[in-house]
């Protein structure tokens, strides 16, 4: 129950809430539908422009910061890691305020998988998603390599790698730990039932999630660059196509997807026992 204050009375009234039904596992009548077209379009495009910024921002500041290039202050050179995390979070915020009222602004094959798991999508939108997401990502840093040609191969292709000196159990412990951070947040910033309680939420979600992304890669860009995103990582280590970018690639699909699902699963059935409730009885119908 969520209560109202009706302007000038100062009486509350309470309005009913009842969880929204649980997304058809394979939806055939969405095929049909243009608004699931136009829903994988924008997150092509979202992943494209995500992945050509951010991507953009990395070689610029290995550039920027490489004392071949600038002998006498390469150390405090370019944006920083700072800088590039702010890059990441930022352009998240930006391209999900942009893009949630169309296609729920996923950008990231990890958080699409998450709201599967919770039965928020359907099946077939799933995998859609997850396709256009994974091209969009492709073309974005093949973006990147077009313009930045000089510097791009040289600086390492933003791509995702395990930094030496960690092992890959610790690799793959940050990358689910930081999916399971910016899923659970996704799940916490887009709750309908806190929509119906507070109407500014749905208006503030993508902070949230922009800034869980910004945290996330204080933290593990030391250690893998940062995934967390499998279309991020794929889109780099195809285009860069460098052995060093393939060897450890698993790590940042494995960790996401598992990060995802447990963050979906904490969410529905220890925060919102209801949801249990909801998905059992669809079963049973």
């Amino acid at each position: 129950m969520a209560k109202d204050v009706e302007a000038g009375t100062g009486e509350y009234t309470t309005k009913d809430y009842t969880d929204p039904p649980p997304a058809p596992l394979v939806d055939l009548e969405e095929i049909t539908k243009w608004s699931l077209y136009r829903a994988v379009i924008a997150e092509f495009v979202a992943t494209m422009l995500f992945l050509y910024v951010t991507v953009a921002t990395v070689i610029g500041y290995k550039h920027q910061s490489d004392p071949t290039v600038n002998p006498t202050d390469a150390a405090c050179s370019g944006v920083g890691i700072l800088g590039i995390a702010w890059a990441f979070g930022g352009m998240i915020f930006i391209l999900v305020y942009c893009t949630a009222g169309i296609s729920g602004g996923h950008i990231n094959p990890a958080v699409t998988f998450g709201l599967f798991v919770a039965r928020k999508v359907s099946l077939i939108r799933a995998l859609l998603y997850i396709v256009a997401q994974c091209l969009g990502a492709i073309c974005g840093v093949g973006l990147v390599k077009g313009f930045q040609s000089a510097y791009y191969v040289r600086y390492g292709g933003g791509a995702n790698e395990l930094s030496s000196g960690y092992s890959h159990g610790t690799g793959l412990a940050a990358e689910i730990i930081g999916t399971f951070v910016l899923v659970y947040t996704v799940f916490s910033a887009t709750d309908p039932k806190r929509n119906a309680r507070d109407s500014h939420v749905p208006v503030l979600a993508p902070l949230p999630i922009g800034f869980a992304v910004f945290m996330v890669h204080l933290a593990t860009i030391p250690i893998t660059g940062t995934g967390i995103n499998p279309a991020r990582s794929l889109g780099a280590a195809v285009i860069y196509n460098k052995d060093k970018a393939w060897d450890d690639h698993w790590i940042f699909w494995v960790g996401p997807f598992v990060g995802a699902g447990i963050a979906a699963l904490y969410h529905q059935f220890v925060l919102r026992a209801s949801a249990a409730k909801a998905m059992g009885s669809s079963y049973r119908n």
